[in-house]
């Protein structure tokens, strides 16, 4: 499996540069470049801006890439190398979400409006929140992914447990938003979504924070 996505991720990443060759003579010399909530363009600019915005995505998307493939290679954490495949699927799948917003971008500024409203868009960001989910539950401490607060780096237990909970916490926070954002309209989904994502984040560094207080006390009896 890690070796089909790590084949299948460099079409993935320049499958938007395939399509903006191919509908570039299309495109007119101005197109709409901003949109706002309901869809609808409130600002234009010349084509080539589409030229930027893609490079931008896509050096960004190989950087975060390579970043977390090779994570295991510089974390001093000796559970890292552990972690090597599930910040691979976790990768490829920033790698999947970015490129289809490139691709949204792209076709978006063909039509001259937006295909898909915002909380579809949030829909999409609660999925991609359900996947790292998914992986959170079994990563190792490590340095650079997951909730890297100092008292669960330095306890396995508190680690485990606070991903434990975080894990489940964003499998199902994102299966929650990818499903309600699609019936809410923009102003709603974008309250809900902003909520639901501040709780996700906090109650396991609460959490993580008490259990630490927990085992300071039953260690200093």
């Amino acid at each position: 499996m890690d070796k089909l996505l790590k084949n299948i991720f460099w079409p993935v990443i320049f499958a938007p540069v395939a399509y903006l060759a191919i509908i570039w003579k299309q495109l007119p010399d101005t197109i709409a470049v901003h949109f706002d909530l309901q869809g609808n363009p409130d600002r234009y600019g010349s084509k080539k801006e589409l030229l930027g915005v893609a490079a931008v995505l896509i050096v960004l998307n190989i950087l975060i890439y390579i970043l977390l493939t090779n994570i295991h290679r510089i974390d001093p954490k000796k559970h890292a190398v552990e972690n090597k495949s599930r910040l691979l699927r976790i990768a490829f799948a920033l790698a999947v979400f970015m490129s289809a917003i490139l691709l949204l971008i792209i076709y978006s500024s063909m039509k001259g409006s937006v295909e898909f409203s915002i909380s579809v868009l949030f829909a999409a960001v609660g999925l991609l929140f359900a996947v790292i989910g998914n992986y959170m539950v079994n990563i190792k401490p490590n340095y650079f992914a997951g909730f890297r607060v100092p008292w669960a780096l330095e306890n396995a237990d508190n680690w485990r447990k606070t991903h434990l909970l975080a894990g489940r916490l964003w499998f199902a926070g994102g299966l929650f938003l990818a499903i309600i954002c699609l019936f809410l309209p923009p102003v709603a989904a974008i309250i809900v979504f902003f909520t639901v994502t501040i709780v996700m984040t906090v109650i396991p560094f609460v959490y993580s924070y008490r259990l630490y207080k927990e085992q300071k006390k039953d260690a200093g009896k």
